[in-house]
């Protein structure tokens, strides 16, 4: 068996590192794995069986070393929407058939094509998340019930603010407070000890002693007697279909997003992302067929993963068994868990979903609108309309910025000097030709190309002008059109130098998440 770091087998040499950052990621994904079941309408247990089958499955199976998978945060409203629906039997046929559909992706190698999804659409998707995750979840830390969309979630709040439900209010906003306050009052090696653990416990024990009367997590005595089997409608396919497919879409980008973060995290081997998109979609069956939500790659549990130490996919695999273990013999301690205290916990993980970094980095690449949009979409209307409403828009912008190129014409010292900047491909031709138009036949021409993307057309068109302008007896100079591809990234005269300046920025966004 391999002794290397990482993710070419479970190497016993690394378990010495591994087996202490199991038990981190753990206390970081128990309570996580209850709130997100609340928050996705389903039963505490099956957030609790999607965290051990992510464990489990993608520890054994995956291709991304040190990345943790389980249920996320960023499915819950999506999941939420389907119960709703469907109900939680045929939401469990649908987060199965989905991974099948994962699994298909894996097999045919198109992992990579989820990287072309631009940065901004994602961030607001999960920023549009993150938002009615708060606006719902604020209602069951305030004692009431959350409603329906995000504008009966506002328009209710005043009421549920004057009709206070004194204990639940108290045990959610400790929860909040210790959430946030822990990353600044801990100091040295209490700085392993996770917050969400802190604030669960904490608030919990707050509940007991206080002996407050809210309600608390219920489990099943014996999980594996009470797993809900998974139904296929009887009528209404649509419903289940777009489920699937927006199930298995979503899933695939967030967890492949998540490894090429968590690369980025470690010096280890690199994510293998089409074996780990196998894996995600065998964990996504194997959770659907026995009752668990859908499962991601989480780059909040595989930070901790990292900063604990682990050394291969060993942790990940371990921390699954600790999930099994908790479920089987100490269900009954998730019995004193109140409610409220995961509602406490959601609000504070939706709210980091609105990433301010990532704001800035969006509004500095000139795509906050690409995000803005998004976000107002999911938020206003749904996920899916939020999703190709920012996907709509990025498309428009991508289109402007290739017809984005300027072309200054100037006579200096009976020179005349053509300035190009911006992006000069097929779109931008038209409007090159013009310019070259109005340069008199049998002048000195200096053209200086000062663009940041050159596909075959602006290539074909510069070269064309150039040659028949030096027939009719002018004289042309220009810098070397393979050395702008050489300062564009790449020394080949096609369109996908556009290609690969999209795909280093989307990766460079994700190092951020």
């Amino acid at each position: 068996m391999s002794t290397s770091h990482g993710g070419g087998g479970l190497a016993w040499k690394t378990w010495a590192a591994d087996l202490p950052a199991s038990l981190v990621v753990f206390l970081v994904a128990l309570p996580l794995c209850m709130g997100i079941a609340l928050a996705s309408g389903a039963p505490i247990v099956s957030g609790l069986i999607a965290g051990v089958v992510g464990g489990l499955v993608v520890g054994l199976l995956g291709g991304a070393p040190l990345q943790v998978s389980g249920p996320a945060a960023g499915l819950a409203v999506m999941v939420f929407g389907f119960i709703q629906q469907m109900g939680l039997a045929m939401t469990c046929a649908a987060v199965a058939a989905a991974g099948l559909l994962q699994m298909l992706f894996g097999g045919l190698k198109v992992a990579r094509a989820a990287l072309a999804i631009s940065p901004a659409v994602i961030h607001g998707m999960l920023a549009g998340i993150g938002i009615l995750i708060v606006l719902g979840q604020v209602h069951i830390v305030l004692g009431g019930s959350p409603q329906s969309n995000a504008w009966q979630n506002v328009k209710e709040l005043p009421e549920q603010l004057v009709g206070l439900h004194g204990p639940a209010a108290v045990l959610g906003l400790v929860t909040i407070g210790l959430m946030v306050a822990w990353p600044y009052l801990a100091k040295g090696k209490l700085k392993l000890v996770p917050a969400p653990l802190v604030a669960v416990v904490g608030a919990t024990a707050v509940s007991v002693f206080w002996g407050a009367d809210v309600a608390r997590v219920e489990l099943p005595a014996n999980v594996f007697s009470n797993m809900q089997l998974p139904a296929l409608p009887t009528g209404n396919w649509g419903t289940f279909v777009a489920a699937v497919l927006s199930l298995a879409l979503v899933a695939s980008a967030e967890s492949l997003l998540s490894a090429v973060a968590t690369d980025k995290m470690h010096t280890g081997p690199r994510a293998n992302l089409d074996k780990e998109l196998f894996a995600q979609g065998v964990a996504n069956t194997v959770s659907g067929l026995v009752g668990g939500l859908p499962i991601t790659g989480v780059i909040v549990r595989s930070a901790a993963n990292i900063a604990a130490g682990a050394k291969s996919r060993a942790s990940a695999l371990l921390h699954g068994v600790w999930l099994l273990l908790f479920v089987t013999m100490l269900g009954s301690v998730a019995g004193l868990v109140p409610l409220t205290v995961l509602a406490g916990l959601l609000v504070v993980v939706g709210a980091k979903l609105v990433n301010m970094h990532h704001i800035r980095e969006l509004s500095r690449r000139g795509e906050v609108l690409v995000y803005a949009v998004t976000v107002a979409g999911v938020v206003g209307i749904n996920l899916l309309a939020g999703i190709g409403l920012g996907l709509l828009v990025a498309v428009l912008r991508l289109l402007w910025r290739l017809g984005s190129v300027q072309v200054d014409v100037a006579q200096v010292q009976g020179v005349y000097e053509v300035r190009v900047t911006g992006s000069l491909t097929f779109v931008g031709v038209p409007r090159l030709s013009t310019a070259l138009a109005q340069v008199p036949p049998g002048a000195t021409v200096k053209i200086d190309l000062a663009v940041d993307t050159l596909d075959h057309s602006g290539f074909e068109a510069l070269e064309s002008w150039s040659d028949t302008y030096r027939k009719t007896g002018g004289s042309v100079s220009m810098e070397s059109l393979e050395e702008v591809w050489v300062r564009s990234g790449t020394t080949r005269p096609t369109q996908q130098v556009l290609g690969s300046q999209i795909s280093s920025n989307t990766l460079a966004s994700e190092g951020a998440r």
